[in-house]
């Protein structure tokens, strides 16, 4: 290996790295209000990119199937839990209109839009536009049909629930999108070069992307209210709950916001390497690597950590490449152990 080489090493290592952090901060987010592992962050990655990629072929996307059948199984839900409480039940003149119009009207209206437009040749910002509007949604949705119920259960019952779910949406994927992969058009076939190393302007805008968000997001948790209220459920849902902030509109935001960085490092990746419905689990267990080495806790140690694995991840695709998984998921070995030495173990009843 040579300088170059180790310079182009570095470039692909920090734009993967870059993808993995966004997955990281979404993972530590959604555990830290909700103590969710969220394992199928990854299938919102292929959801995002195999959506764009069946735009971008003038196919039908068939996630708008799945987000009306989603929608009618949350309305139904929601339906149910206004009609079971008396003090809700009062308010059901109120409340339905407002369900309905979530779960029902908007989801049907994104369909039939998507429907009418699916044929057509698209600018770009409108295929990641409806991409957006047809996956993020099924984030709080999720939610509220999966672990909402189970929001005061034991993390490991979380857990399992979150296998579930995962295997449920990897199914979902192979039958809407088959067993065959996609790559989406790039957002810029520019190339610069920096001394000796060639930069493609994907990889600039993957940076980019990941920058803006990542900043995004830290103005959000530090300057508006709703991100604020987010920080104090992170830190103490019973005292956020004593103080007025609700918990199940926290959690909602929470799968929402992570909905959203998944589809957008989904949309990121997917014309730098062949994206199919199974990938996304192996590209979010390497975003969760970074998490951890952030203790599921720390936004920007898990931002580091995931870096830190892309690197990882590049240089050892050089040196052994039939061992760079082995290697990539050998790190968290040590990171376990040091929280587990250094961490006061307290007792999930106690919390």
């Amino acid at each position: 290996m040579d300088l170059s080489i180790a310079a182009i090493l570095a470039q692909d290592g920090i734009t993967t790295g870059a993808i993995y952090a966004l997955l990281a901060l979404a993972l530590v987010l959604v555990f830290s209000v909700t103590r969710v592992i969220f394992i199928p962050q990854g299938e919102f990655v292929s959801y995002g990119a195999l959506t764009l990629a069946a735009l971008q072929t003038q196919k039908f996307p068939l996630t708008s199937w799945l987000l009306v059948a989603m929608g009618v199984c949350t309305f139904v839900v929601e339906t149910a839990g206004v009609l079971r409480h008396s003090e809700r039940r009062k308010l059901a003149g109120r409340l339905m209109p407002v369900l309905a119009g979530k779960y029902l009207v908007f989801p049907i209206a994104v369909f039939f839009v998507v429907k009418a437009l699916a044929t057509m040749t698209l600018p770009m910002l409108v295929q990641i536009a409806i991409t957006l509007l047809l996956v993020v949604p099924m984030g709080p949705m999720l939610y509220r049909l999966a672990y909402q119920p189970l929001a005061e259960a034991s993390t490991l019952l979380l857990l399992i629930v979150s296998v579930g779910v995962h295997f449920a949406l990897t199914g979902l994927g192979l039958v809407m999108f088959g067993a065959e992969g996609s790559r989406t058009q790039a957002f810029s076939d520019a190339s610069f070069n920096i001394g000796s190393v060639m930069v493609s302007g994907q990889s600039l805008w993957v940076l980019g992307v990941s920058l803006v968000m990542i900043l995004a997001l830290y103005f959000y948790f530090d300057r508006s209210l709703s991100g604020k209220a987010l920080r104090a459920t992170a830190v103490n849902r019973l005292g956020a709950r004593l103080v007025g902030i609700g918990t199940v509109q926290a959690g909602r935001l929470a799968f929402t916001l992570a909905a959203v960085l998944g589809v957008l490092c989904g949309i990121l990746i997917a014309p730098i390497t062949t994206i199919y419905y199974e990938s996304g689990f192996l590209i979010g267990l390497k975003g969760f690597v970074g998490a951890i080495i952030g203790g599921l806790v720390s936004y920007p140690v898990a931002a580091l950590g995931a870096i830190l694995v892309g690197l990882l991840e590049s240089y050892s695709s050089f040196w052994a490449s039939a061992y760079k998984e082995v290697i990539v998921f050998t790190l968290i070995l040590p990171v376990l152990l040091w929280l587990s030495l250094t961490s006061k173990h307290v007792e999930e009843d106690e919390e």
